[in-house]
């Protein structure tokens, strides 16, 4: 059913048909770019971009697509573009979505 979260997928990602949607909460301007656990039911990442001229979401879109091995043109960004609060999509994704949590 679409919106729904498969049985194995984290709590902060659901699939919608063959998209992967992503709860994320996002921390621009860090040290480093990685995640950084859970906030408030969303995977918080760390993104050393700053949150100026869409860099840090531009940042956040190729850690997202390195590390689910898609191109960086099949993740969108549905919600949040400028908050912290963001939902991303992402299309055919062939890694698992445990990847973005892995340091």
């Amino acid at each position: 059913m679409p919106g729904r979260r498969a049985g194995t997928d984290p709590p902060w990602c659901r699939r919608d048909g063959g998209t992967l949607l992503l709860e994320l909460y996002v921390q621009p301007g860090a040290r480093a770019t990685g995640p950084a656990g859970m906030h408030g039911g969303r995977l918080k990442l760390r993104i050393a971009a700053p949150a100026r001229d869409g860099r840090a979401n531009d940042a956040l879109i190729r850690l997202i697509s390195d590390r689910l091995g898609v191109p960086a043109g099949r993740v969108r960004l549905v919600r949040g573009h400028r908050g912290r609060n963001k939902t991303v999509a992402v299309a055919g994704a062939t890694g698992p979505p445990e990847a973005l949590a892995e340091g």
